[in-house]
């Protein structure tokens, strides 16, 4: 079973920064996409930010697009997830994920495993 392990999460002030990181304990597949999702209570789960491993050409929802970058570290089975000027909505539980795929993908139906969860909270 493919472990996946965050770290990262805490709690910032408005306007501050953090950086999340997710590693793999393994790649059981030859093309490895990796996501980042986040789930605020009372909505729906939502995609952050995703990655095809060892390629080019991230892929981000609207709402952090110029705020958060996603990168890779193909050699580590990692990735992360810097976000900055983080605002009180992106408080969240934000989730790694990981699956088999050919370009990177914000559905979650897309992929097989994920991390524990860690929460970002963001205060004014």
């Amino acid at each position: 079973q493919v472990q996946l392990v965050e770290s990262g999460g805490g709690s910032v002030q408005a306007g501050g920064s953090l950086t999340l990181t997710c590693v793999a304990s393994e790649m059981l597949f030859k093309r490895t996409v990796m996501g980042w999702f986040r789930q605020a209570p009372g909505k729906e789960r939502e995609g952050v930010a995703s990655v095809w491993i060892g390629y080019d050409g991230p892929g981000y929802v609207n709402s952090v697009k110029g705020r958060f970058t996603i990168s890779q570290d193909s050699a580590k089975n990692s990735v992360y997830l810097q976000m900055n000027n983080l605002k009180p909505e992106d408080t969240a539980i934000y989730y790694c994920a990981a699956g088999e795929g050919f370009g990177w993908t914000l559905e979650s139906r897309d992929y097989n495993y994920w991390g524990q969860g860690t929460q970002v909270t963001v205060f004014s």
